[in-house]
């Protein structure tokens, strides 16, 4: 498999996880945001990031079924996710 393909992969994966977690969680990560603005994503992204580094450093507290690689999941679909309030601010503007 070529790293496109495999990038092609997790972005098809990431996909269907934030289908998924919308469907279940609604678009609260959307609403926060147009109350709060770019700091409630700067908050979500962090809180992830220092999961990111207490797994990294300390692998056996992954006490809550949270692999680094969910991690990093959550943190690409933070990421888009942003991107796509930021596009839509773009939009109403």
């Amino acid at each position: 498999m070529t790293n496109v393909d495999q990038f092609k992969q997790i972005a098809h994966n990431l996909a269907l996880l934030y289908e998924k977690k919308n469907n279940a969680y609604g678009n609260s990560f959307g609403d926060t945001f147009q109350r709060l603005g770019i700091i409630s994503a700067v908050t979500r992204i962090s809180d992830k990031y220092n999961r990111l580094c207490n797994l990294a450093t300390h692998p056996d507290i992954d006490n809550l079924g949270e692999s680094i690689e969910d991690t990093l999941m959550d943190l690409a679909s933070y990421s888009i996710m942003t991107l796509m309030e930021l596009n839509k601010q773009k939009r109403k503007q």
